[in-house]
């Protein structure tokens, strides 16, 4: 009976939380019902529930490092903004296409001999990622324009261009930015940035769902938003009608929404997963858990016994 009510649990294969003003806080039941199906041989549908023991998920640190966020947004990107200082001392700013290596470093393919190329190889790479068209965080890398210094670094860049866009590059239009730092932005909207040293950029990981991360957001908004806006109801500290809400990111820790309230305010939250996944499999099987233990709490057949989550802030 729980079951047939419970939408998102029985419809999309295993998923995951979210947040609210910004306090340190704990999102964790300490134990929650996992539904598995299994077939009869009748072939119908079976349903078993197994209980989890959740871990515990401090609010402060279920959010990716800025440099982790950095490392994601240029592996997702293929286009960006490189700015330099051009012959006459003028700033001046080209979009170009775009690889990264394994450690980050961006590949450029800029032709030696053309008069835009700069005068001075101090330059930066301005990158940016629009998430369902309600944010978009941007990373900044500076650093040297310079070319491989041996045949190895060479294959290792030509590799990580080809493997990007599908071709070889010209050996001789071949560069890359040495970087030295880089600032990461969360939005438009935010006020200054988070600087990120080189070693911390390239000793990163960028998120292990970022291929299906939009995928799975689509997919959520698309086809289970009452989920996601009775995880507002259910799992965050709320002092305000919900209106709407709206899922616009995940990550291996947890995922964002916009809640918007009913006297106008639009507020973002985080919502943690109980445990780090490391695929989308995870991330679903995370999601339909909250999702099941959601509904009950919310038609009282179980209680709440976890902390909400209490930080969020308002963007609008």
């Amino acid at each position: 009976m729980l079951l047939q009510a419970q939408s998102l649990a029985t419809h999309l294969s295993p998923f995951s939380p979210l947040s609210r003003p910004l306090s340190i806080n704990r999102f964790a039941p300490r134990n929650s019902s996992i539904l598995f199906q299994t077939k009869t041989s009748f072939g119908a549908v079976k349903y078993t529930a197994v209980t989890e023991e959740r871990t515990q998920v401090e609010v402060s640190s279920a959010k990716p490092l800025p440099a982790e966020v950095s490392r994601t947004i240029v592996e997702l990107s293929s286009k960006g903004t490189l700015s330099t200082l051009a012959q006459e001392g003028w700033p001046l700013g080209l979009g170009v296409r775009f690889a990264v290596d394994h450690n980050g470093t961006p590949v450029l393919r800029l032709n030696g001999s053309d008069g835009q190329f700069p005068a001075d190889l101090r330059s930066s790479l301005h990158v940016q990622l629009d998430q369902c068209g309600l944010r978009t965080p941007q990373c900044t890398i500076q650093g040297c324009i310079a070319k491989p210094e041996d045949r190895m670094s060479l294959l290792r860049l030509s590799s990580a261009w080809t493997k990007r866009f599908g071709d070889e590059i010209e050996e001789d239009l071949l560069y890359y930015i040495a970087v030295d730092r880089v600032l990461q932005i969360d939005d438009f909207k935010e006020d200054g940035g988070v600087w990120i040293s080189s070693s911390e950029y390239k000793s990163a990981n960028p998120d292990p769902l970022r291929d299906s991360a939009e995928r799975i957001v689509n997919e959520i908004n698309a086809n289970h938003i009452e989920d996601v806006h009775r995880f507002c109801n259910v799992y965050v500290d709320l002092d305000f009608l919900v209106s709407e809400a709206k899922m616009i990111w995940v990550d291996r820790l947890g995922f964002d929404v916009h809640i918007y309230s009913s006297e106008g305010g639009v507020f973002e939250v985080r919502i943690p997963f109980p445990r780090e996944v490391i695929d989308e499999k995870g991330a679903k099987s995370s999601f339909n858990g909250m999702s099941q233990l959601a509904w009950e709490v919310e038609k009282h057949l179980n209680v709440a016994d976890f902390k909400k989550v209490n930080r969020f802030k308002q963007i609008s």
